[in-house]
């Protein structure tokens, strides 16, 4: 079974159902509340990613980065429930874009950690480029009532990236047998 490869395709899997929920509310002009629970959805989930990810290789105590992503993306998911009903649209997109430069820098670690295990250049990229897109998210969260549906992008290059990831595991000879047994 390949574990880590299964893992990517499921990430990518989430990444494109949220874009296309995203789309489809931002063309329906559904309720904020829809929105707001989208929004919280993003950082839950990668939380969620993060521990299932660290379990398949040493837990949590052998990964700091994972580990400090989850609980980055907890208290995200926590601090974006406030900035919504504090901020509304403008205060969620903030909070979301500082998440993701911090998440993308955690991404960019693990993977440059993970690199000989394969599949991770496109990691590494992922995780430059959420940083890069945090910057650019936060200076937007000041201008026009910023939506979700800005979101959109940083979400669907994040699902190409796993896809991209999962597809070079599926191609190419795994070196990552480590992550097999949990060990990595």
């Amino acid at each position: 079974m390949n574990s880590l490869r299964h893992f990517y395709f499921l990430r990518s899997a989430v990444a494109f159902t949220w874009v296309a929920l995203v789309l489809l509310i931002s063309h329906l002009a559904a309720p904020a509340l829809v929105a707001a629970v989208l929004l919280l959805l993003y950082p839950a989930w990668d939380a969620l990613a993060n521990v299932l990810d660290a379990r398949r290789s040493g837990g949590l105590s052998a990964n700091p980065g994972q580990r400090l992503n989850a609980v980055i993306s907890i208290a995200t998911t926590a601090a974006l429930a406030i900035a919504l009903g504090v901020g509304g649209n403008a205060g969620g997109i903030f909070v979301f874009a500082a998440w993701a430069l911090l998440s993308g820098l955690l991404q960019l670690y693990v993977g440059i950690r993970r690199r000989k295990m394969g599949g991770q250049v496109f990691m590494m990229i992922s995780g430059a480029q959420s940083a890069l897109a945090g910057v650019v998210m936060a200076l937007q969260a000041f201008g026009k009532t910023p939506t979700i549906a800005q979101l959109a992008p940083y979400a669907a290059f994040g699902g190409l990236y796993f896809l991209l990831a999962a597809l070079r595991l599926t191609f190419k000879r795994p070196t990552y047998e480590a992550y097999e047994r949990g060990s990595a």
